[in-house]
């Protein structure tokens, strides 16, 4: 059994949570968010209170609740607080802006090109300089995503450390070839 997926969770006052079968619908004033239950997952919603089981006849599927258990308390920390990322830009002449009432990031990243990136509904993002990007979103999933993508296009190398790096990503650098 997984110990991750007996554990309840209480859920504060100004969340608002609909299941309707296997679909679980968490709203606050300004967001919400929706997620799939697995068929063998059972939730259970009564005075602010989650709590999670399997279906019957489904007795080996304890990973899949502890899972969705994780899910659905991460949707939760988020509408509660957003999630954010910071990304890092090194590297001569690289740079990001911001602009298209904050929803278009264009970088310079050594390319013959610039690169624009529309960022998805429920990801925002800011720009405190050129070199750094600060996205914040209540889906954790998504959120994760995005920072990926955003990485994708310079992925940091290890002689130099250009690229797009996270904030708490620590790059090894290599020593060159000696002759």
């Amino acid at each position: 059994m997984s110990r991750v997926a007996k554990l309840p969770i209480f859920i504060p006052t100004d969340i608002e949570i609909k299941i309707n079968k296997q679909l679980v619908l968490i709203k606050s004033k300004s967001e919400e968010l929706k997620y799939k239950l697995h068929k063998s997952v059972k939730i259970v919603y009564n005075n602010n209170i989650l709590s999670f089981s399997t279906n019957l006849g489904y007795d080996n599927f304890w990973s899949h609740v502890g899972t969705a258990r994780s899910i659905i308390n991460s949707m939760i920390v988020g509408i509660k607080v957003n999630f954010e990322k910071k990304l890092f830009l090194s590297g001569v002449g690289y740079k990001v802006s911001l602009s298209n009432k904050n929803s278009l990031l264009t970088m310079s990243l050594g390319y013959s090109h610039s690169i624009n990136y529309e960022l998805p509904d429920g990801v925002f993002a800011n720009v405190p300089s050129q070199t750094e990007i600060v996205l914040k979103s209540s889906n954790k999933q998504l959120l994760g995503q995005v920072a990926a993508n955003l990485r994708s296009y310079r992925i940091p190398e290890s002689y130099k450390g250009k690229g797009i790096r996270y904030s708490d990503e620590f790059i090894r650098i290599k020593e060159a070839k000696k002759k």
